[in-house]
């Protein structure tokens, strides 16, 4: 009888361990590899920070830079004071397209002023680029990846994806998903009527990696217009006393001033870091699978994302597009992360 109790008690903790054992297996399972693609930009800059401190989840492999808000120059020097301001120097920063396919170059300074940071001071970072062209960087890792094993965050215009493409068609074997900030179709644009910024600085390359048939979530203005600063939520964020708490707030105080005066908002949007706060928690978010269309002819539909949200044209649903978030719940998240940091 003893015998038998001993067993069955032994039996018991080799269930419990191999569940602990499972448990720790799907977690880890669920860590992804993930190369950030990035205009930095103010907002790039708090996605980065978001991306940088949260570790458990998300392996950041490399950030990859392209124009965009501001010229490739400062594009890429952001992306290194993001990197220094987040402590995270051993993750490479490869500089990538100056221009788009097809189009003349435009930029937001405008909005991220002229050298894509408002609010804060920027210097030189300690640690240069990385050796390497950011499209090669992407050829190479994604031709030797496991299979559909690396996730592409697309903060900015997607011209390096697109061009990597071109090269190597066969990239998208390691391809798990690529996340793109952009687009908009509820929403109306922010550079057009009916165009948001990345898709319009570079719609050539958009419909490159819209063919290219890969797994695509958008993040676009329709949902970003929902999640937006507050009184409250930033002085939520400088109330950390950190360093990384006050460069935030100074950003963001500086970087919503114009999108609350044009749209006559209460506070503004965060946009990229939406798309790192969908992959941390994307049960803060809601969408559905759509057919997507993206129009480069001139005129003014330029650069305009026509989601088929309705299914009206019976159409293939080539993306899944992000309509709704907890704002609150984004809010709490990027505090929390930035927490962690100094």
């Amino acid at each position: 009888m003893h015998t038998s109790r001993h067993v069955f008690v032994h039996l018991i903790r080799s269930v419990a361990l191999l569940a602990i054992l499972c448990a720790t297996a799907v977690q880890a399972a669920e860590k992804r590899d993930l190369i950030i693609d990035t205009d930095p930009g103010a907002d790039d800059v708090v996605a980065l920070l978001l991306a940088l401190a949260s570790p458990e989840e998300l392996n950041v492999m490399a950030i990859t830079t392209v124009a965009g808000n501001v010229r490739i120059d400062k594009t890429s020097r952001n992306a290194r004071l993001a990197r220094e301001w987040a402590g995270r120097e051993e993750v490479p920063v490869y500089a990538g397209a100056g221009r788009p396919l097809v189009r003349t170059p435009i930029y937001a300074e405008n909005i991220h002023g002229k050298e894509g940071l408002p609010g804060v001071e920027v210097h030189e970072p300690k640690k240069g680029l990385a050796e390497g062209n950011a499209v090669q960087y992407l050829v190479e890792t994604l031709r030797n990846a496991a299979p559909h094993s690396i996730t592409i965050a697309m903060l900015g215009p997607q011209t390096n994806l697109a061009l990597a493409l071109v090269q190597a068609p066969e990239i998208t074997q390691g391809i798990k998903e690529v996340v793109v900030m952009g687009g908009a179709h509820f929403n109306g644009g922010n550079i057009t009527p009916v165009a948001e910024f990345n898709l319009y600085a570079d719609p050539d390359a958009a419909k490159v990696v819209l063919a290219s048939g890969v797994k695509l979530t958008y993040v676009p203005l329709d949902v970003t217009h929902k999640i937006l600063t507050s009184d409250q939520r930033l002085k939520q964020i400088e109330a950390l006393n950190n360093q990384a708490g006050k460069r935030v707030g100074s950003i963001l105080n500086e970087y919503v001033k114009a999108d609350m005066v044009h749209y006559g908002l209460p506070g503004g949007p965060v946009h990229d870091a939406s798309v790192i706060a969908w992959l941390l928690k994307p049960e803060l978010f809601s969408g559905r699978q759509v057919n997507l269309v993206i129009d480069s002819r001139e005129g003014p539909g330029f650069g305009q994302t026509v989601a088929d949200w309705y299914d009206t044209l019976g159409q293939n649903k080539n993306v899944f597009w992000v309509e709704n978030g907890d704002a609150q719940g984004f809010f709490d998240l990027l505090t929390q992360r930035l927490g962690r940091l100094k």
